[in-house]
């Protein structure tokens, strides 16, 4: 017997891992009424894999989702244990911000955030099935045949679809280890129409820290002076620890290797494609057999508990060979497991199937965010939870969606990347996939999207407000650089003798001064102490701005001519197989995609400058032909 609920959602998510909690707070915020829906309340915001938020372009992810007012940033500050600044050798635009955290706090913090989220309702239950009528969805229903009405249902469902773990020759349905898999709902996908995929990922054996012999193991410290994620963060809630570094050796790799026959992965058992970027230790140790070792980083799960997860060892090899594997690794010699590790396949939708929006093109008002899509890890999970929430409760607003570009935040990058090109393996943030990433820096992100954030209610009056004074400053201290001027005198001549660096010919600003690649913020206030006062992060700000102008400005140069394809539209009624001049293989791919704008079209992997000149062509006999006489 079903059961039809009597409150109408404006937006319903599927699943509460990192997409689906960004996904429902960011709808709640907006005012409506929202509902989100997961097999576990236990485990909402779980950390499957490694007990950590941030990393190499990973971090620039999570810094925009807090300047958009998403939560992950400030969960991220709440239960760090150790936080990393990453790259700092290199330049800004490629360094990175990692925290190490305490899993069950993160978990239990992000639950407390939802529960006490106005407009926000949480319930236990599997999502057997999407109510769609007409082409449009108008809710879910639940294994134990509960109807719950929406007017938009966001899907983020992790790893679950058809989930199957792998230990050795061993398997099970599973959405991870502890969870049942979601079945019905991927078959019904499939029925609709949508193409679906395989992928695979893979995590650790967790270790009892009590049982590792951490004497005589390169430690591993936190920053001295943290830097938080959040613009928003005030403090460091909890203590900091260190993290131990050991290798493997060759007797690690003997044991692999004598385990390589009862390997899910080396037997084709396995059939998803799994990351090249994180391949398991058993695919290291084959396809790179001339190293001798490979690096392990023992992370602690957290202050109250004595796991530890071993970052560097996902592994679906037979629990007795990964108990081998282990101790015959430096420190670990009497290590016991407390979880083994496996191998996850799962199905995922290709995300070619999307609107910009994240909006599907086959179901009107149903969103995927998050693995669903082909993407790994919890950044990019999260990023496309917070902007399928608010594309969603725009959608029911009748408002115009909020498409952010590849010039204006890595999330634009992601989800240009997946709904233009697709994916074959588990997607991935690089700094390499940002064009623009000297405008996409970590420290800018409140620059490029906080007024967004305020516009759409996400960001409080007291945060905006913040920034706004931020700005201030940053505007107040760049007027300054410019006006104080030095002269060629004696005095500035020794002092910037002392500094390295040659002296000045004629009357120079301070601002003219920090462009020479010797001299930085720090040094100029031998010239003028007054800026001993200044915020670090604001002269920071100012001291990149400065030095890196003729870059950026180029940069911005490149996103003009960018920006005017983007706002050559294609309609949506387009035939693409009846433009002139197109190869039949160039057609394909248009129908496949079914690309927005001119701009999105060039970035169609095979879509020559020869095939987007034919359809630009197209394009404007299209408009005359609609033109009224």
């Amino acid at each position: 017997m079903t059961t039809r609920v009597e409150k109408q959602y404006d937006v319903i998510v599927v699943g509460a891992g990192h997409a689906g909690c960004e996904a429902a707070l960011a709808a709640a915020r907006m005012g409506h009424l929202t509902l989100l829906l997961t097999i576990n309340l236990d485990h909402v915001a779980a950390m499957s894999c490694n007990p950590a938020i941030g990393g190499l372009a990973k971090g620039h992810l999570v810094k925009e989702i807090d300047a958009l007012g998403g939560e992950m940033a400030r969960n991220a500050d709440e239960t760090a244990i150790q936080f990393r600044r990453l790259n700092t050798r290199k330049g800004l635009a490629v360094q990175g911000s990692r925290t190490q955290n305490d899993r069950d706090l993160y978990r239990r913090r992000m639950k407390l955030v939802l529960e006490r989220q106005e407009r926000l309702d949480l319930r236990q239950a599997m999502v057997e099935r999407l109510l769609v009528r007409d082409g449009r969805v108008w809710g879910v229903e639940t294994r134990l045949h509960e109807q719950f009405p929406g007017k938009t249902v966001i899907l983020t469902t992790g790893t679950f679809l058809r989930g199957l773990i792998h230990i050795g020759l061993q398997r099970f349905p599973a959405g991870r280890l502890g969870d049942p898999p979601s079945d019905t709902l991927s078959r019904q996908l499939a029925e609709l129409g949508f193409r679906l995929g395989r992928l695979k990922t893979g995590t650790t054996p967790r270790l009892n820290g009590r049982t590792i012999r951490y004497e005589g193991l390169e430690v591993q410290p936190g920053d001295a002076q943290p830097r938080p994620f959040s613009f928003s963060t005030q403090r460091i809630a909890l203590p900091q620890v260190p993290c131990h570094i050991t290798y493997t050796n060759a007797r690690t790799h003997e044991w692999i290797r004598k385990g390589l026959d009862r390997s899910p992965l080396f037997t084709g058992v396995i059939e998803g494609v799994g990351a090249r970027y994180c391949p398991s230790i058993e695919d290291k140790v084959v396809r790179f057999s001339e190293k001798e070792r490979h690096q392990i980083f023992l992370e602690p799960e957290g202050l109250h508990t004595v796991e530890v997860y071993p970052n560097g060892l996902a592994t679906s090899l037979p629990v007795d060979i990964q108990l081998r594997m282990i101790r015959s690794v430096e420190g670990l010699e009497e290590a016991e497991i407390v979880r083994p590790g496996y191998a996850i396949e799962y199905d995922y939708v290709d995300p070619r199937q999307l609107r910009p929006t994240q909006e599907t093109r086959l179901v009107e008002g149903l969103f995927h965010a998050g693995q669903i899509n082909g993407t790994s890890g919890y950044e990019e999970a999260a990023a496309q939870g917070l902007l399928a929430g608010i594309n969603a409760v725009l959608k029911v607003r009748e408002e115009a969606p909020l498409i952010l570009s590849r010039s204006q935040a890595y999330a634009g990058v992601l989800i240009d990347d997946l709904v233009t090109r697709g994916t074959r393996e588990p997607y991935r943030m690089f700094t390499s996939r940002a064009e623009y990433r000297l405008l996409l820096r970590e420290d800018n992100a409140d620059f490029r999207l906080r007024d967004l954030g305020y516009r759409l209610g996400l960001v409080s009056e007291e945060v905006y407000a913040a920034f706004c004074r931020k700005r201030e400053r940053l505007a107040s201290l760049l007027k300054r650089l410019e006006e104080v001027k030095l002269r060629p005198d004696a005095a500035v001549a020794d002092k910037l003798k002392a500094l390295g660096s040659a002296p000045i010919r004629n009357v120079t600003s301070l601002a003219r001064l920090l462009r020479r690649n010797e001299i930085f913020f720090q040094d100029l206030k031998v010239f003028d102490p007054a800026l001993e006062e200044v915020d670090p992060v604001v002269a920071e700000e100012a001291e990149t701005r400065i030095k890196y102008e003729g870059y950026i400005a180029r940069q911005e140069r490149q996103v003009e001519k960018l920006k005017r394809m983007d706002e050559v539209k294609i309609p949506d009624e387009i035939d693409f197989r009846a433009v002139h001049g197109l190869s039949n293989e160039v057609k394909e791919k248009l129908e496949r995609v079914r690309p927005v704008s001119l701009g999105q079209a060039s970035r169609i992997s095979g879509v020559t400058p020869a095939a987007l000149m034919a359809l630009q062509v197209h394009l404007k006999r299209m408009a005359g032909a609609q033109a009224p006489p």
